[in-house]
């Protein structure tokens, strides 16, 4: 599990560093120990796309960003992001978005101009912020680093005095409908300058308010400045679960973007990511007269 993760995420990094160079499946291939069969089909398993779909993917969101923050010519943006003709990024583009590049950059462009950007939590769409410093961070929206579609939520430091000061986008729901499921929540990461550490997080809590699984990559830190890449937490929802909540962590200073959030049911062979020991209830006191230490 571990090494499939981390190979997914070393051939993302090297997508988005080479993502207006032609790139092939040999090209890959090389940077990873699979075949290539085999890597292709992690990829689909972990991503949920194919790579030569995700490739295309990023492209477009890519050109989508060049149309409406720059002035180049739709023919120069098809170009630049491998596309072979005019003709083929506009069936591209037009799939995607529903809306062929000439029309998109002149109703887009109008949206972002004259719509008042509205925070994530003044839309009251299921985000807020929380954690030990809220005050002292900004949540919203984001039309110019997008990993897919149109836009990313973002969460950024503005105030912050300590490195242990941290904050949280999140959402919390019901665990009904997932109870005795093991689930995967994934989405996609960007970072800028993170100082002391970023990552996915989910929690699983009982009637009484008590963790029961939980997992914030503490243990696989993201730091500084990444590409989008690729993220994983997996969690056992036990039969006694009452509350889900999950989220992106930023602790310290930084920048954290966060596109295509998605929750999976996987079987057991998927290995559950939980840092919460259980606690372990013994059969009768024992050190009684601490001579065998603390």
């Amino acid at each position: 599990m571990k090494k499939y993760e981390t190979a997914i995420q070393r051939t993302i990094d090297w997508i988005e560093s080479n993502i207006h160079e032609q790139i092939s499946a040999e090209d890959i291939a090389d940077g990873v120990s699979f075949s290539k069969f085999h890597f292709h089909r992690i990829f689909q398993s972990s991503v949920g796309m194919s790579v030569a779909v995700y490739i295309r993917m990023r492209r477009l969101a890519n050109a989508a960003v060049a149309l409406l923050q720059s002035d180049e010519r739709i023919i120069d943006i098809a170009m630049y992001y491998q596309f072979e003709s005019q003709e083929a990024f506009t069936r591209a583009f037009k799939k995607m978005y529903a809306l062929p590049p000439g029309q998109y950059r002149r109703i887009m462009s109008d949206v972002t101009t004259k719509k008042e950007d509205i925070g994530m939590e003044k839309e009251n769409v299921g985000w807020f912020l929380s954690g030990s410093h809220p005050f002292n961070y900004e949540m919203g929206v984001d039309r110019e680093n997008v990993h897919q579609g149109s836009v990313s939520g973002y969460i950024k430091s503005k105030t912050v005095q300590d490195i242990s000061e941290f904050a949280t986008m999140m959402q919390q729901f019901k665990a009904d409908k997932y109870r005795q499921q093991r689930i995967r929540l994934s989405c996609f990461i960007k970072t800028k300058d993170v100082q002391q550490f970023s990552g996915l997080w989910m929690r699983v809590d009982n009637a009484s308010g008590d963790i029961v699984q939980f997992d914030n990559m503490s243990n696989r830190p993201i730091v500084g400045t990444n590409h989008w890449n690729h993220y994983a937490v997996v969690l056992d929802i036990p039969d006694n679960s009452a509350t889900i909540s999950f989220g992106v962590l930023l602790s310290g200073s930084g920048h954290v973007w966060t596109d295509q959030f998605f929750f999976e049911k996987v079987d057991n062979s998927v290995e559950t990511t939980n840092l919460e020991s259980p606690s372990v209830l013994l059969d009768e006191p024992i050190n009684l007269s601490f001579e065998e230490g603390m």
